[in-house]
């Protein structure tokens, strides 16, 4: 379909990856809503997600002016795989952390995700494995506190 000049979008990717982000945002902010918001001494339970879900917002708005006005690449096509085997890496991380532990967890998710990329080696992606997953023991287990189980029951630990 060909559209009047006047209607062409410059940079169709920048412009839907902007209203996707926008769209994320709204509804962060939307949710957030059932929320105490609190106030920036004594934030409340929606004060995090409200104030995120609003900078998605604005950078996805940002990226909409962008695609409006600059030139760029068209949409390719969806990338099944990609997508799936990133989904796939997030939800075995959420299914693994408590019986798994945070090891296991990070591990998956990191190896996972790095497959989906046309870029993929097995040397900087185990590297990059192992650094997660110590500054995610660091980071949450030392320094927060967090009751996150290092190695999990599947471990019989």
């Amino acid at each position: 379909m060909n559209l009047p000049v006047a209607l062409r979008i410059p940079n169709p990717k920048d412009f839907w990856t902007g209203v996707i982000f926008m769209t994320f945002g709204v509804a962060g902010v939307v949710l957030a809503r059932e929320y105490p918001f609190g106030t920036n001494f004594k934030m409340g339970p929606g004060y995090f997600p409200t104030v995120l879900s609003a900078l998605l917002a604005g950078v996805g708005l940002l990226i909409v002016f962008r695609g409006l006005f600059r030139s760029g690449g068209a949409v390719g096509a969806l990338a099944y795989r990609k997508i799936f085997l990133v989904m796939l890496g997030t939800v075995l991380f959420g299914l693994v952390l408590r019986d798994g532990g945070l090891i296991l967890a990070v591990l998956s998710v990191v190896m996972i995700s790095a497959y989906a990329s046309s870029k993929f080696r097995w040397g900087p992606t185990v590297a990059l494995a192992v650094g997660m997953t110590a500054f995610c023991w660091l980071v949450f287990v030392k320094a927060l506190g967090m009751p996150i189980p290092v190695l999990g029951p599947w471990f019989g630990l």
